[in-house]
């Protein structure tokens, strides 16, 4: 019997006690059992950060394919299928492709201790080295240092976007901490962009670049980035670029795409990848605006908005995305995992939210419990109630408010899960 993907993955998971246990001794070990694939991929640019990983890559990704290049991309996790997580010259891998990749790195394991997602990483690795292509975008998982997509020895480019907390029981309790964990994709003699930091931030992030010898493309030193009459204006010693604004909505985007910009330049291409960058690029569950489907069409006059974001700078990004949107009551619809900050991630959205709608997330074991998220909320000035499932949810507030402006938020996975209900 044919295996399919689904299975195999399922098999993985049971590879290893700990969801995430970070070190790379079992990815080398693996990586050297087959052959050492990371060594043959297309240049490769290495992305880290707290927040905007994704948005960046998928505007670095449409800049590289408007200039004609064949581009692989990995990133994680993914919202509806595994296969998002492998984009192969351009096209999410095939379900063949992926079972065979899956079985191989599978069989080579032999049984030994290894998370899913260093598994994962290498089987990606694999099939990126064997797939022709112009350029492959490694996406950070968690952190960077010890991060399984951390094993190429000089990758083309090396980039961080904006460093907060997050995950701090695995990359420390500081902001110096966690910069530290993702200066680590840093590497001698190959150019780092850096995007907006705070202070603590930056501080070790130079440091680190000054130990290993990577130079530096930083915000604010050599680059620049802003808006000027609908039109966005980027900066640097090679000169000045007038473009669209990005695709992607929302007043973050705006770094993200001048560290996209940075990239680009560094890597010599033209106006015309540049503006590729900033008018193709999609990313879905980054403040994507939900206009059809089962889900949309139970609140067919609201205006339906989707957010993957999860910590508190997600909040911050969220918050003033609704603040550059017309005036309308906005009602959110929230579900967590347990993991996370949940006040601190509220706490920006509480001026926009007339209520809040709290969810437990099906079938996350990691879930918060729709009351705790509901309690939260209201501690910080949201008027908030349960809801047993997503349709429920939507049909209530649609009834009490027609012409609402309804945002689902507060992790990946409700996002995942939400999609995929939407069909």
């Amino acid at each position: 019997m044919t295996q399919t993907s689904d299975a195999i993955l399922a098999r993985m998971m049971a590879l290893h006690p700990k969801i995430i246990d970070l070190t790379l001794d079992r990815v080398w070990r693996l990586l050297d059992r087959l052959g050492n694939p990371q060594n043959d991929l297309p240049p490769v640019i290495h992305i880290a950060g707290t927040n905007g990983k994704g948005s960046t890559q998928a505007m670095i990704r449409a800049g590289l394919e408007g200039a004609g290049k064949r581009v692989h991309a990995y990133t994680s996790p993914h919202l509806v299928r595994f296969h998002e997580r492998i984009r192969l010259s351009g096209e999410l891998i095939s379900e063949a492709y992926l079972t065979e990749v899956l079985d191989e790195c599978y069989a080579a394991n032999d049984g030994a201790p290894i998370t899913y997602f260093e598994i994962t990483t290498v089987a990606a690795l694999l099939a990126f080295a064997r797939t022709p292509a112009d350029y492959t975008l490694l996406e950070v998982g968690l952190g960077g240092r010890l991060d399984a997509t951390n094993v190429i020895d000089t990758p083309d480019l090396t980039i961080i976007t904006p460093v907060d907390l997050d995950h701090q029981q695995f990359l420390g309790d500081t902001l110096g901490d966690i910069a530290g964990e993702k200066a680590g994709i840093l590497k001698r003699g190959v150019a780092g962009i850096i995007g907006p930091q705070k202070d603590a931030a930056m501080d070790v992030i130079e440091a680190r670049a000054a130990r290993v010898g990577a130079p530096l493309m930083a915000h604010g030193q050599h680059w620049h980035v802003t808006t000027e009459a609908g039109r966005l204006v980027f900066q640097d010693e090679t000169g000045l670029l007038d473009l669209p604004l990005p695709a992607l909505p929302g007043p973050h985007q705006i770094q993200n795409a001048g560290a996209v910009l940075s990239a680009l330049r560094s890597l010599r291409f033209g106006e015309a990848a540049c503006e590729a960058a900033m008018t193709n690029a999609e990313w879905p569950a980054r403040m994507q605006r939900m206009r059809s489907g089962k889900l949309a069409d139970l609140a067919p006059n609201a205006e339906l908005w989707i957010d993957g974001g999860h910590n508190p700078a997600a909040g911050d990004a969220i918050a003033a995305t609704l603040a550059g949107l017309p005036p309308r009551d906005t009602y959110v619809i929230c579900g967590m995992l347990n993991t996370k900050d949940i006040s601190g991630f509220l706490r920006p959205i509480a001026d926009h939210a007339a209520s809040l709608t709290a969810l437990s997330i099906p079938g996350e074991t990691a879930t918060l419990p729709a009351e705790t998220t509901a309690k939260a909320a209201e501690g910080v000035g949201i008027p908030s109630r349960t809801a047993p499932d997503i349709r429920t949810a939507l049909q209530s507030i649609s009834e009490a408010s027609p012409d609402a402006r309804i945002l689902i938020c507060g992790s990946l996975y409700f996002a995942g899960h939400v999609l995929r209900e939407n069909g």
